[in-house]
């Protein structure tokens, strides 16, 4: 067996382009402290004239600066010690006094002038004491050498600039490379260690992303009867559902190039760079054949065109689609590059991408029902401890509604909770704790309440517990709550609901009737109604408002749906007139109010079951269903739940199409959140 390589850890790159930034600016600064220390006193004509008449003057040159001329003056030793003059030079030659000067200087407007004065001024000095004025070419380079330093920071800066923008150094990091692929690399020498076998719950998705792989490794096996290599796949589906983790294992999994990379990446603030970019990504891909390009987030350039732009403009984002439409539908259709893209919004996607020919299959990836969670959950618990009372089944059946990510996030919510709780080993009390951080938030035990608040909320979530009981289509209640929990909920109720796809009505008014119990008890105990009932009522207003709207399940409007499934981000027109919506609004209250009125009564009818429980949830704050079965008796509905039927290997997952989900209305979801009652701010 051969031993690993010990690999070194990498030592961070040093930032040298910073230290030559600050060394240049440095230099820039000593230099003009030294230039401006030593530079020349200007003087007056009349002090000039002074110099003269004292003859302390030892050379005078005539220079030309910026179309001005400069005399530059050099003084005699003797008159250097001139107490005067020397607290003058001092003051600006921090280094000392030069004997060679020059030490001052005097700007003169026309050199002519200034000859024939100096001749009056001197005319009465001796020929050998007079002191010629010498002419020097020399240009005065101060003010040059300045502005060369101030552009070479200048470009210096910006190419750091770009430098920075282009994402460093080698390919594609150059300024003149900007247009380059930011794609990377997976190949032989930095392989993916991610495999199908760390992927769970997503087996139908498997089968079709292996097909791809199976044709890169051996495409004779589907060319000999005459198939040809897809072109692409897009990976649809919610947020958390593993399909980036999906194209790793594809990574991990073909024996061939994986370029991957985001759709923000191609985004610039230069026109035309996303357009170079994927015709840069396209061009390395087709040297790899063959060889996978994974784009995350395609939507990011995928958007349809032309939708919230004003005429006439020139959309950056539209040019590098085009170019990608241009690059995926080309020319050679053996070129064995396939792509992979994933995205959570299909629906903003444009026609052209998802037409065959470039996307020639699209693959589903939803929540995982409660088989795939469980095997979800099996990945995720490997490299937990856990202790024997785990049972993942159970874990699986109070989890509806989680993706892979949610799943995630509550292995480790339970491993950090034990310890924190200093255990050996997680135990199945902090994985329900667990689950409760993820869907109620966390627990706020020291929030103060007033006596008042905490027994209408206790009567609140009575009432939400004793509808349920009593309601024959209603989820099992597991776990009510008078604990703070989240930032304004006061109160939390969850539920054991079944995996389900099909709604009857009778089912949607059950579950209406349930969501309404809390503001139901409140009116019956106290005779008045609280804010905390502002997320029921939203919820039961939404799913009144499909039941007529979507479903098609009001007998007044009929068998109609105005549900849209592709409409646009910005819809102005309702698809039916003001007559139509005034009847709806009409059916929709009737509905609601039909279901508050059958909830009063069946409060009414069990009264002294809610006082019951609502004195025991003040007493103990939390209920289990053992403690509602002991209270109140067993529900009078002999039904399974999901969990029974599952462990019991009775049931069989139903087929079909999927409810739409519309404004959060979607029946399947609405046990993913628990009720949350007591909305501090909901009166705002």
């Amino acid at each position: 067996m051969d031993k690993e390589k010990k690999v070194a850890p990498k030592v961070p790159r040093p930032n040298y382009q910073m230290w030559v930034i600050l060394a240049l600016v440095g230099v820039i600064l000593a230099i003009s402290w030294f230039t401006k220390t030593g530079e020349l006193v200007e003087i007056t004509e009349s002090r000039f004239t002074d110099m003269v008449q004292a003859k302390d003057i030892k050379r005078l040159v005539q220079i030309k600066s910026d179309n001005i001329w400069i005399i530059e003056i050099t003084l005699k030793a003797d008159a250097l010690k001139n107490a005067r003059y020397k607290q003058e030079l001092e003051q600006r030659n921090t280094l000392g006094i030069s004997e060679n000067g020059p030490h001052y200087k005097m700007k003169v407007g026309s050199i002519d002038k200034f000859l024939e004065k100096y001749d009056q001024i001197t005319k009465n000095i001796p020929r050998e004491e007079k002191i010629d004025i010498k002419v020097d070419d020399r240009q005065d380079y101060t003010n040059m050498f300045f502005n060369i330093g101030f552009l070479v920071l200048l470009v210096f800066g910006f190419w750091m600039l770009m430098r920075r923008m282009t994402g460093g150094g080698g390919p594609g990091g150059q300024i003149f490379n900007i247009g380059k692929s930011k794609a990377a690399l997976f190949d032989a020498e930095s392989k993916v260690k991610i495999t199908f076998a760390d992927v769970a719950g997503l087996e139908e998705a498997k089968e079709e992303v292996k097909e791809i792989v199976d044709f890169l490794k051996t495409p004779q096996k589907f060319t000999k009867l005459g198939g040809k290599i897809p072109k692409g796949a897009l990976l649809v589906g919610p947020p958390g559902t593993g399909k980036t983790l999906l194209a790793k294992a594809v990574a991990g999994e073909a024996a061939v190039p994986f370029f991957s990379l985001s759709g923000s990446d191609f985004v610039e603030m230069f026109v035309g760079v996303g357009a170079a970019r994927v015709r840069d990504l396209f061009k390395q891909a087709k040297e790899k054949a063959p060889c996978i390009v994974f784009i995350d987030e395609i939507d990011a350039i995928g958007r349809s065109r032309g939708r919230g732009q004003m005429p006439g403009s020139n959309d950056e984002r539209e040019n590098t689609l085009n170019s990608l439409l241009v690059e995926m539908d080309g020319f050679a259709t053996d070129s064995g590059v396939i792509i992979l893209a994933a995205t959570n919004r299909p629906d903003v996607l444009d026609s052209a991408l998802l037409r065959p020919g470039r996307f020639d299959r699209q693959i589903s990836i939803d929540k995982p029902d409660i088989a795939g969670r469980e095997q979800i959950f099996k990945v995720h618990l490997k490299p937990i401890k856990l202790s024997k009372n785990v049972d993942v089944k159970k874990l699986a059946a109070q989890t509806p509604g989680f993706a892979g990510a949610e799943i995630a996030n509550v292995c480790n919510e339970a491993a950090l909770i034990a310890a924190r709780r200093d255990k050996p080993e997680v135990e199945m009390q902090d994985f329900h704790d667990a689950i409760d951080r993820v869907i109620g938030g966390l627990e706020k035990k020291t929030k103060i309440i007033s006596a008042d608040e905490k027994r209408i909320v206790a009567y609140h979530e009575a009432g939400h517990a004793v509808a349920g009981w009593f309601l024959e289509h209603a989820d099992p209640l597991v776990k009510v709550s008078i604990v703070p929990r989240g930032v304004a909920a006061l109160g939390y109720a969850q539920y054991l609901p079944k995996e389900q796809f099909l709604y009857q009505t009778e089912q949607l008014m059950d579950e209406m009737c349930m969501t309404f119990g809390g503001r139901a008890a409140e009116e019956i105990v106290f005779n008045k109604i609280s804010t905390g009932a502002l997320s029921d009522l939203e919820r039961i207003t939404k799913l009144a408002y499909s039941i007529v709207t979507v479903y098609g399940m009001n007998k007044e409007i009929g068998n109609m749906s105005f549900y849209d499934s592709k409409q646009s981000d910005y819809t102005f027109n309702k698809p039916y007139s003001e007559a139509t919506a005034e009847k709806i609004d009409k059916e929709v209250k009737k509905i609601i109010d039909t279901a508050f009125e059958r909830t009063k009564q069946l409060l009414e009818q069990h009264r002294d079951h809610l006082e019951v429980i609502a004195k025991e949830l003040l007493e103990k704050e939390i209920l289990f269903q053992s403690d509602l079965e002991r209270l109140i008796g067993k529900r009078p509905f002999a039904t399974q739940t999901t969990y029974e039927k599952f462990t019991n290997a009775t049931v069989v997952e139903p087929e079909g199409t999927t409810l739409p989900s519309v404004n959060g209305s979607d029946p399947e979801n609405k046990t993913t959140e628990p009720t949350q009652e007591g909305n501090e701010n909901s009166s705002k």
